[in-house]
């Protein structure tokens, strides 16, 4: 509402078995999810776009640019965003053990509604640090989001968030890139993605936002929205 409000067309998809989209069986990763969002900018023939990717959305963004080309693309902003790459390797060591990323993959098959109520109730928006004011409202939608989209789509998704490699994807992309993040992040830490990842872009700004969560772009809607309305502007 707030972009619509400032005469931009907004347009937001749904991912492959995700909200309102199909729930198929396959096709669960970081290829298809941004060969799905050429399909559709080619569908509706746009042309100097601006992508905005929150948390695994922000890899999308990514993957999609160095994959299909710049040609309609005239900016982007990653925010709270995967890359470079989560899981930890020998070449990133600073990133989480993929027992981690297991662990969410073996709550989400035990009990995904109460799983899909526990993230938002606690790290996502930070709701569990001491004196945060949890809202209900917040937590119930983003319960309700995650309950419409399919098991197996979200299951597989945990591999493609956190074991898909960006590193050569954000070398490739010359259009300016808004790299938002907050450093208390609890859910993509920040001092092993968005610093990363402002270094490996050829046009990349960085901003930290002192405190802030994964879930900033509800919590902090103001703040975030006003700096990305500058962002567009600019």
């Amino acid at each position: 509402m707030f972009f619509l409000n400032h005469g931009y067309r907004v347009i937001a998809h749904d991912r492959r078995g995700h909200g309102r989209s199909s729930q198929p069986g396959e096709g669960h990763d970081m290829d298809h999810y941004a060969d799905d969002l050429a399909a559709l900018t080619a569908h509706l023939d746009l042309n100097n776009t601006i992508h905005v990717g929150h948390s695994t959305g922000g890899g999308e963004v990514v993957h999609y640019i160095a994959r299909h080309g710049q040609s309609r693309v005239s900016k982007a902003a990653i925010i709270s965003a995967v890359p470079p790459l989560m899981v930890k390797t020998e070449a990133n060591p600073g990133g989480l053990p993929k027992a981690v990323f297991d662990g969410f993959q073996a709550q989400l098959a035990a009990n995904r509604a109460q799983f899909y109520y526990d993230v938002p109730a606690g790290p996502f928006y930070g709701y569990n640090r001491p004196g945060a004011k949890p809202s209900q409202g917040v937590i119930w939608n983003w319960w309700r989001q995650g309950m419409m989209g399919g098991a197996k789509a979200h299951y597989d998704g945990i591999v493609a968030f956190s074991q898909t490699d960006f590193t050569e994807d954000l070398k490739k992309i010359t259009v300016p890139v808004f790299v938002m993040h907050g450093d208390d992040d609890q859910i993509v830490p920040y001092a092993d993605s968005a610093p990363l990842s402002a270094k490996l872009l050829k046009n990349g700004t960085l901003k930290t936002y002192k405190g802030f969560p994964h879930g900033m772009p509800t919590t902090e809607a103001e703040t975030i929205n006003a700096d990305l309305l500058a962002f567009l502007k600019a």
